[in-house]
């Protein structure tokens, strides 16, 4: 029986990805516009925030690559009425994670001064990156256990639950925030600083334990480690690896841009912060459709329905860029607004204003580019998506970059850079799709 593939399914499954999807840069946004508010050293917190915040997304996304390969595989088997065959899988690629993070984390904690120095930071900021990150590091091998369990149940085609454990964590952030950073009069101080690492640390840890009980609870999968290794495991890893390496790469480009922009002055890092905490949120708000593509997209993959391959390519790039239009024009209609929730310091907002039109404008290049990275995610093509990266970051981003550092562009170099980088992932992905999967749907 052929998998339905209409506006109703797509969303079924968009909808709930995309609520999940944005929690993770609003826990950032949240940081940053409460933060930037701060009546001591606002300046100096904000620019602190943005570039730990940096630092941890690079980890995240580097070792939160399993996610996306336990989601395809799993789609697959389900998508070929094998799903049995992998349901040891999911514990030994969980408990494969967990200790990769804690070897990181033991390998950073006491190098973190050397680390924000590699980035620029000093005197002020430099402090604040420490103790911010000192306490947020923790949460990082709470929020790999929450990816590792988002992408069983994307794999088993339910982002409802994912959805839930997102929302719990934004939420209780949010309240956390305003709690711990501005404290409460006759009760509790002001934290600042530290007060949104703990109100981040303190979600992520709920959210773990939520992810934990709704898997034990609602899948028949076990996190018992059980031998012998299960025959997918490689594959797993080898996926993995290539989303790892990709990973990097992006990455890369992303520390190099805050690196870049930290060396511009603390202005400059206040503005860039702001300015990628909205590229990152508008990203995850248009990747619930590549969440669709990349769930649908393994399991029509797997029953071998290459012409529902291509319907659900075509109506996911359709509805994500009535999306990114949409989030367009909020963004040029509220485009002061926008800046004053994240600070009220002049020059940080008069330089975010400067480049605020280059986000808003790459938004439907960044939908194409989001949409066929899910997809082939699903499909397991991880080895192309690590060259396209790859591509993308060293011979468009990087040149670009520093192009403009010599031209002394300041950041329309770095958002020139961001710009150029999607074009390349966006139109590489496209090409090799209809390369691919155009013979197979023909000789079909």
């Amino acid at each position: 029986m052929k998998a339905k593939i209409n506006f109703r399914t797509i969303n079924k499954l968009a909808i709930p990805a995309t609520v999940a999807g944005i929690a993770e840069p609003l826990l950032s946004i949240t940081d940053t516009a409460i933060v930037g508010n701060i009546p001591v050293d606002g300046l100096e917190s904000l620019a602190a925030a943005g570039i730990v915040g940096s630092f941890l997304s690079m980890l995240i996304w580097i070792l939160g690559q399993t996610r996306s390969a336990i989601s395809a595989i799993i789609s697959q088997y389900l998508g070929a009425g094998r799903l049995e065959e992998v349901k040891s899988l999911p514990a030994q690629a969980i408990y494969l994670n967990i200790a990769l993070s804690i070897l990181i984390l033991l390998s950073t904690i006491f190098v973190v001064r050397e680390i924000f120095e590699l980035l620029n930071a000093s005197g002020k900021i430099l402090e604040y990156c420490i103790s911010y990150y000192s306490i947020r590091v923790w949460g990082f091998p709470l929020t790999l256990f929450v990816f590792a369990v988002m992408g069983i149940f994307r794999g088993l085609q339910n982002t409802y639950y994912p959805m839930l454990i997102a929302i719990t964590g934004a939420v209780l952030n949010i309240g956390l925030d305003f709690l711990l950073v501005y404290g409460v009069e006759g009760y509790l101080e002001p934290m600042y600083l530290k007060g949104a690492a703990w109100a981040s640390l303190i979600a992520q840890g709920v959210m773990a334990i939520m992810a934990f009980v709704l898997l034990w609870v609602k899948t028949d999968i076990s996190l018992k480690l059980q031998l012998p290794l299960n025959k997918e495991l490689g594959r797993l890893v080898v996926m993995s690896l290539n989303l790892f390496v990709r990973a990097l790469a992006l990455n890369t480009a992303l520390i190099l841009a805050v690196r870049e922009a930290t060396d511009l002055g603390p202005q400059y890092i206040g503005a860039h912060t702001i300015a990628i905490n909205i590229w990152l949120f508008s990203a995850f708000f248009i990747d619930g459709y590549a969440a669709a593509g990349n769930i649908m997209g393994g399991r029509l993959l797997g029953a071998r329905d290459y012409a529902g391959l291509f319907t659900l390519a075509k109506r996911i790039i359709k509805y994500g860029l009535l999306i990114s239009l949409v989030l367009m024009l909020f963004g040029f209609v509220f485009y002061k607004p926008i800046g004053l929730l994240f600070s009220k310091e002049t020059l940080v907002l008069e330089t975010f204003y400067t480049v605020f039109f280059i986000v808003i404008l790459s938004l439907p290049m960044n939908t194409v580019a989001f949409v066929f990275d899910g997809l082939f995610k699903g499909l397991g093509e991880m080895k192309y998506l690590r060259n396209t990266l790859l591509a993308a970051t060293f011979l468009g981003f990087v040149p670009i970059l520093f192009v403009g550092k010599y031209l002394d562009w300041g950041l329309y170099g770095i958002w020139a850079a961001f710009t150029l980088w999607m074009v390349i992932r966006g139109g590489a992905l496209v090409w090799e799709f209809r390369r691919k999967f155009l013979p197979l749907l023909q000789n079909g």
